[in-house]
């Protein structure tokens, strides 16, 4: 189990475990639209509805899950959060998700699987969690322009080297980036991810920051702390 703040997560089944990826996208996804809807795609364990559901009012938390394992696990973490009452889990794919869609989001947030290069590995589950093919970006962007509000936002992390190819997909369907953070190990290594949020209607200028998690192993930034420590413990 992972003890966060104010709520536990379990993860025992679940093929992805907790990673600073989801925490990452969980505490910094924008929220200044005040959302009433939040729909989580590739749940997981829950952990990033469950991080909006501590920092935002929305009333309707609504999280999709394919894997059986983890969609038990996700129901699981819901049920005994403190906000049980505002949060749902279908156990579905995302094209099942979108054959009837009854309703639009005003958040719509993802950390979706990666790797599109060929690594495989003997864990059918676990690919399923990592790899593109389970969820490809094309299939998501379009799910997001099907199903985000007016005035919705769509955020995601991604790997920093899939960000151009990203952005384009989005602008293909008019969503365009309002908010990008990238982020970096240590100040002396490469960028290895790409925070975006894209709404329906374009900047006219896009300022994009960067951020450091640590400065030594296991003593972090301020920025990185400033960002998570509503949620780890020991922040």
């Amino acid at each position: 189990m992972f003890q966060f703040k104010q709520f536990s997560v379990q993860q025992a089944k679940s093929a992805m475990k907790i990673g600073t990826d989801s925490v990452l996208l969980g505490a910094w996804c924008p929220i200044e639209n005040q959302p009433f809807s939040v729909l989580d795609i590739g749940a997981g364990t829950g952990i990033l509805s469950l991080m909006i559901a501590q920092r935002s009012k929305a009333e309707q938390i609504d999280a999709i899950e394919i894997d059986e394992d983890a969609f038990e696990e996700c129901v699981e973490n819901f049920e005994n959060s403190p906000w049980s009452d505002r949060l749902f889990c279908f156990h579905a794919g995302l094209d099942e998700f979108v054959e009837e869609p009854e309703q639009e989001y005003d958040i719509i947030i993802s950390n979706p699987p990666f790797y599109s290069e060929n690594y495989k590995t003997n864990s059918e589950s676990r690919d399923l969690a990592r790899f593109e093919d389970a969820l490809p970006f094309e299939d998501l962007v379009e799910a997001a322009d099907l199903l985000l509000s007016e005035n919705g936002i769509f955020a995601v992390i991604i790997p920093y080297k899939e960000e151009e190819r990203f952005i384009d997909l989005c602008s293909e369907v008019e969503l365009f980036p309002i908010k990008v953070t990238r982020v970096k190990g240590s100040h002396s290594t490469p960028i290895v991810r790409s925070l975006l949020a894209f709404k329906r209607y374009e900047l006219a200028v896009l300022e994009a920051d960067e951020l450091v998690i640590e400065i030594n192993r296991h003593e972090y930034t301020d920025d990185y702390i400033n960002l998570t420590k509503d949620f780890y413990l020991k922040m």
